[in-house]
């Protein structure tokens, strides 16, 4: 294989409870990539987003690292690595320090964010991200970019999302088993809204919900920033195991009638067939069922899933938050009338987010199922940027200034 060189290529190792994901990139500027590989294998080993056997799940991981590289024609030897799970909880945080030089600098904000960081941790737990969510100076109005002004104290809230210290661990054991150094963890929800959400979503404030194989993500943006997390226990394969039994049926034979004829709204679309065929639980033998059961038996389970989050909404007093409505996105957005169902309960104007760029993506991309993977690859791109962006306030950017101003004084 071509060896490439590491600055200009991005992956992503998307691992989830049903698929695995690889993606490979190649960087054309700060705000584009072009995909050069995809690989996607069927997720075995883990359970609610949670590494249950390490072999399985290193098998798994590795075929789709093996099958983004052969598309590709490069090697990956590290990747950004989305995280989710019931073990992930978040909080918000404030933070103080005092600004040096009453100008405020790159540290400054650092160290404001460090400040915010500084908070007791359950046992178990690690810090994942410390998102800020607005900066206050001198106890004025809320700014988003604090680089510049003028002050004495810079405040920070933040929101801090933390994880548990074994599950990560395992999940970058996995990896690097498979060949590829972890070079960031990110959390799904934020990878996913990377993905399908816009600008202006994001300031005017909108949530999105992933809804995964063993998890669903949900998160609030507004004003640019996030403003709440939080991971919900139900989601796709619990759909599919409803169907398994409901109709006594195989997991295989669940999961494919809930892709090609699941519906959780009351009317039948109009391509709907009246009925379907589907395995006994046996193997052997085939058995009629009407599609109208598919409804009596998902509509609940939709129900159940789409009523966690109106708690969620209610319960934290979030609604003035989502001002445009909500996003869903992952692979279980992709049930028919899920959108709808979510319009009709949370009485929010509602739609499927897709991975969207200035430039085409391959066919297979535009689908929800990859808003987390090709999220990673921006974060990863967005995070290069910023750090770029950020060596210019050092020694450096200092120097550059100190050769214009001996230029500027020789020329006068």
């Amino acid at each position: 294989m071509a060896r490439v060189p590491s600055d200009r290529i991005l992956a992503s190792v998307d691992v989830g409870t049903t698929k695995i994901c690889v993606l490979i990139a190649q960087q054309l500027d700060d705000h584009r990539v072009e995909i050069l590989g995809v690989g996607k294998s069927p997720s075995d080993g883990l359970e609610k987003g949670v590494v249950v056997d390490i072999g399985k799940t290193v098998r798994s991981i590795s075929s789709a690292i093996k099958e983004a590289e052969l598309m590709a024609n490069v090697s990956i030897e590290s990747a950004s690595v989305g995280v989710s799970g019931a073990h992930i909880s978040s909080l918000n945080s404030h933070g103080v320090v005092p600004v040096r030089r009453n100008e405020v600098g790159q540290q400054d904000v650092a160290n404001a964010l460090a400040a915010a960081r500084a908070i007791v941790i359950p046992e178990g737990q690690q810090i994942l991200h410390v998102l800020p969510q607005y900066f206050t100076i001198d106890g004025r109005e809320r700014v988003h970019d604090p680089l510049g002004m003028s002050g004495v104290r810079l405040e920070v809230q933040a929101h801090i999302i933390m994880g548990a210290i074994a599950s990560v661990q395992n999940l970058i054991k996995c990896c690097e088993a498979s060949g590829i150094m972890v070079h960031d963890i990110v959390l799904e929800q934020l990878a996913s809204a990377d993905a399908v959400l816009s600008t202006d979503e994001r300031r005017l404030g909108v949530g999105v919900l992933d809804i995964g194989g063993g998890t669903s993500d949900f998160a609030i943006y507004q004003n640019g920033s996030i403003r709440y997390t939080k991971v919900l226990p139900v989601a796709g394969n619990h759909f599919t195991n409803d169907l398994a039994i409901g109709l006594r049926t195989t997991l295989a034979s669940a999961e494919r009638a809930k892709k090609e004829h699941g519906y959780v709204v009351d009317h039948l679309p109009d391509d709907a067939p009246e009925s379907i065929e589907i395995d006994r639980v046996q193997g052997s033998e085939q058995q009629i069922v009407k599609t109208t059961e598919l409804l009596k038996i998902l509509k609940p389970r939709a129900v159940e899933l789409l009523d966690l989050v109106y708690d969620e909404i209610a319960f934290n007093h979030l609604s003035s938050f989502i001002s445009v409505g909500m996003v869903l996105t992952g692979g279980g957005s992709l049930l028919c009338g899920m959108s709808t169902l979510s319009n009709d309960i949370l009485q929010l104007p509602t739609r499927i987010g897709r991975p969207h760029t200035d430039f085409a993506l391959p066919t297979l991309l535009q689908s929800p199922m990859y808003a987390t993977g090709y999220g990673l690859l921006l974060h990863t791109l967005n995070k290069r940027r910023d750090k770029r962006m950020s060596s210019l306030d050092g020694p450096l950017a200092q120097r550059i200034f100190n050769r214009m101003k001996l230029w500027v004084l020789d020329f006068f």
